[in-house]
């Protein structure tokens, strides 16, 4: 955090160098927002990172919009205001403020702290050139998808498995209840033959005393 507070400190003399003009309008106050984080799956190939200002006192004429990327030891002008790379990085703003980096091609290469700079140029006052807090562009791997994968996978075993063992209870249930009267009658059968060979074995019995 020390490191990234000394680049944003070095980037903001840059910025008043890039920028520095004598101006008129020492009233000038620039606030930018960005938010804090912005995720992309593996599957996104564009990404829009979201910027918004707002101005009081400053000249009628459009602000210079700026974009920088920090990385661990260093940070990149990315559009200072020019675009370095017009294929890779478009830069948006509408009339209500609100400003877009478009990020083509994105690759896990592109992550990083993205900061959004407003600067009204033809102001001398130290709040006419301000940036925001930056926004932490991540974009997800495959190991993320595989991950979930595995994890779907797996439900999908436990849940096949609970089906297979409700469908086994539920066909047992079902055949004892088919075959429950059948075996009652040959039961009962075999009984009935029981006590009818028990009578002609006692009859047998009689006869030969």
């Amino acid at each position: 955090m020390a490191a990234f507070n000394n680049l944003k400190n070095v980037l903001m003399l840059a910025f008043d160098w890039i920028l520095y003009s004598a101006g008129v309008a020492d009233t000038c106050q620039v606030t930018v927002t960005q938010p804090r984080s912005q995720e992309a799956d593996s599957s996104t190939h564009t990404v829009f990172l979201t910027c918004a200002f707002s101005s009081s006192g400053c000249p009628s004429s459009s602000p210079q919009i700026l974009w920088f990327r920090f990385l661990t030891n260093k940070h990149e002008d990315l559009c200072t205001p020019g675009c370095t790379d017009h294929q890779k990085y478009k830069v948006h703003v509408s009339s209500q403020n609100n400003i877009s980096l478009q990020i083509n091609d994105l690759t896990a290469d592109d992550n990083g702290v993205y900061i959004c700079g407003v600067a009204y140029s033809d102001s001398s006052s130290p709040h006419s050139k301000q940036t925001g807090s930056g926004t932490v562009l991540t974009k997800t791997g495959a190991e993320k998808q595989q991950s979930n994968g595995k994890l779907v996978f797996i439900f999908m075993i436990i849940i096949s498995s609970l089906l297979f063992l409700y469908s086994t209870t539920v066909f047992t249930f079902f055949v004892v209840y088919k075959l429950k009267p059948k075996l009652l009658k040959k039961s009962r059968n075999e009984d009935s033959r029981t006590e009818d060979c028990d009578e002609v074995e006692d009859d047998t019995v009689y006869q030969n005393r």
